[in-house]
C-alpha cells in the first residue's frame, strides 16, 4: 500500500513516520510525503527520509512537491497542511484578541479565517484524488478538523473521514485517574470536532461518571487540562467536556490568561517551529540524522509539554519544560511508542483494510447505514464527532449519547454556523461569510464579524482572495 501524506514537512511527520515505520512493518511499500516548501521538504522532510534509511527501510520514504507524483496510486493520504503556515495562525489569533475576542486557530473567528482560506485548497487537493487516485481514502487532520471534513463530505466527491485525537485523549486520562485500564472502559462521547463532552464511563459494566463529576476537583489537581473548568458548572451538566470547549465555557479568562502571558499559543508555536527548522538544518550540516533527531525529539516535546498552557495558566511553560526535556535522555530512533492522532488515524486504516476492526472516535457524517441519526437535531449530511465502526465495510456512526440540554443547544448552533461557513466559502460570497461568521457563539454580531473579516482579508490578503 501507498501512503501520501499532504503537508508532508510538518513538524509532526517525523516522528509519525518514524513510528509508523517501527510498529506498521511491511503495511506500507510507500510513504510519499508532498511538500510545496523548500525549506521543510530539506529539513523535516529530509529527517523522516533518513530515519526510513537508519531503520534499514532504504527508499520507503520519499518527498516530494509534485502532487500528480506523491498522490498517483495512493490508498490513503493523510491531509495535515496549514495554508499560510504559523504566520497566518498568528494573524488569525491577534485580530481576534485585539478585539477581546477568542483568538484561538480552530474555532470563533481564528477557526473560521483558517476555515476560509484552507477549505479551497483541500478541495483542490479532492480534485487531484479524483484524477490520481479515486480508490484513496482522505483521512483528515487539517482544522478545523470538523469544518474542513464538512466541506469534504459536501463538496469533496472522496471517501474521507476527519480524526483527532482530543476525545481519545481525554478518556485516556480519565482512564488514568481512576486506575483502570483502557481495554476495561466504555465510553460515551458526542458532539462536534472540538466541542465535545464524554456523558458515560464504564469500568468492567459500572458507570463512574457520576464520580468524577463529584471528584472534579481532583481531577483537576491530577490533569491540567480540565484546570480551568468551574467545577460547579461541570456539576450542573452532568458530564467531562474535552478541553477545547473552555474557550466557549469563559472565554473572557482565556483572554486574560493569554494577555497576562503576552503571547497567544500560535507565537509561542511560531518560535518553537522556527527553532526547530533552524536546528534541525544546523544538524544536518554539522552531524547527521541522530543529532538531528536529538534536536526535534527535545523541541517536540517542548511543544508537547506547554499544551494549553498559555490559554489556561497565563504562561507558556517553555522554560520549566525545557529544563525537563534537557535531564532526560534523548529516546533512541528505534523507539516505536505512537499515539494521539496518528495513532488514531492508523487505527482506521487497519480497520478499513481489515488487519484490525475496531470502533474508534472519528469526524464523519451523522446518517447511520440505516438513514437515522447519530445526534438529535441534526442532518443526515451533518458531519459529527462520534463513535463509528470501522472495518471494511466501511465507516459506520453507531448511536450517540444524548447531550445534557445546554451542551446539546450549543452543538446545534456551532453547526449551523459550521454549515453556512461551507456555503460561503465555496460560494466566495463575502456577505455571506459575515452572516457566518456573525452565526458563531463566540461573535458578538454582525458588526464585530464584518469588522473582523475585514481586517482578516487585508492582511491575509491573495490566501482569501475568493471572497469576493
Amino acid at each position: 500500500m501507498k501512503l501520501t501524506i499532504l503537508g508532508g514537512g510538518g513538524v509532526r511527520m517525523p516522528g509519525f513516520v518514524r513510528a509508523v515505520l517501527r510498529s506498521r512493518p511491511g503495511t506500507f511499500d510507500q510513504i510519499c510525503l508532498l511538500e510545496p516548501d523548500h525549506l521543510r521538504r530539506e529539513t523535516t522532510g529530509r529527517l523522516a527520509v533518513e530515519l526510513a534509511n537508519a531503520l534499514g527501510q532504504p527508499g520507503m520514504v520519499t518527498v516530494t512537491q509534485d502532487p500528480a507524483e506523491a498522490l498517483t496510486g495512493a490508498d490513503f493520504v493523510f491531509s495535515a497542511i496549514r495554508v499560510g503556515g504559523d504566520e497566518a495562525r498568528v494573524i488569525d489569533e491577534q485580530v481576534a484578541l485585539r478585539r477581546g475576542l477568542v483568538g484561538q486557530e480552530t474555532t470563533g473567528p481564528g477557526g473560521f479565517a483558517m476555515a476560509m482560506r484552507t477549505i479551497p485548497v483541500v478541495l483542490s487537493y479532492c480534485e487531484l484524488l479524483r484524477r490520481y487516485a479515486p480508490g484513496a481514502t482522505l483521512i483528515n487532520f487539517t482544522n478545523p478538523v470538523g469544518l474542513i471534513t464538512q466541506a469534504i463530505a459536501d463538496h469533496g466527491g472522496i471517501r474521507a473521514v476527519g480524526v483527532c485525537d482530543t476525545p481519545g485523549g481525554t478518556i485516556e486520562h480519565l482512564c488514568q485517574f481512576l486506575g483502570a485500564d483502557r481495554q476495561q472502559v466504555q465510553a460515551g462521547y458526542a458532539g462536534l470536532n472540538h466541542l465535545g463532552w464524554v456523558t458515560s464511563l464504564r469500568v468492567d459494566g459500572d458507570e463512574r461518571i457520576g464520580e468524577l463529576v463529584s471528584r472534579f476537583e481532583e481531577l483537576q489537581h491530577a490533569e491540567h487540562r480540565f484546570g480551568a473548568f468551574d467545577p460547579a458548572m461541570i456539576r450542573r451538566l452532568g458530564a467531562l467536556p474535552t478541553e477545547y470547549v473552555y474557550y466557549f465555557y469563559d472565554p473572557l479568562r482565556y483572554v486574560r490568561e493569554v494577555t497576562a502571558a503576552g503571547s497567544s499559543r500560535g507565537e509561542d508555536v511560531l518560535r518553537l517551529n522556527t527553532e526547530l527548522l533552524e536546528g534541525l538544518a544546523k544538524a544536518f550540516a554539522d552531524g547527521g540524522v541522530a543529532d538531528a533527531w536529538a534536536v526535534y525529539s527535545r523541541l517536540l516535546g517542548v511543544r508537547r509539554d506547554t499544551y494549553m498552557r498559555t490559554d489556561m495558566e497565563g504562561a507558556s511553560g517553555q522554560e520549566e519544560a525545557r529544563a525537563r526535556r534537557a535531564a532526560q535522555p534523548e529516546p533512541g530512533l528505534e523507539a516505536a511508542a505512537i499515539g494521539g492522532y496518528e495513532g488514531l488515524a492508523l487505527r482506521v486504516i487497519d480497520g478499513l483494510t481489515g488487519a484490525a476492526p475496531a470502533d474508534c472516535i472519528v469526524n464523519v457524517r451523522a446518517a447511520t447505514s440505516a438513514g437515522s441519526s447519530t445526534a438529535a437535531g441534526m442532518n443526515a449530511a451533518d458531519v459529527v464527532e462520534t463513535l463509528a465502526s470501522v472495518s471494511p465495510a466501511g465507516i459506520v456512526p453507531l448511536q450517540s449519547p444524548a447531550l445534557p440540554r445546554s451542551a446539546h443547544a450549543l452543538v446545534q448552533q456551532v453547526k449551523e454556523y459550521e454549515r453556512a461557513a461551507v456555503d460561503a466559502v465555496v460560494s466566495g460570497d463575502l456577505t455571506l461569510a459575515g452572516v457566518a461568521l456573525s452565526l458563531h457563539p463566540l461573535v458578538p454580531g454582525i458588526t464585530a464579524a464584518r469588522e473582523l473579516l475585514t481586517e482578516y482579508r487585508e492582511l491575509h490578503g491573495p490566501l482569501l482572495g475568493h471572497l469576493t
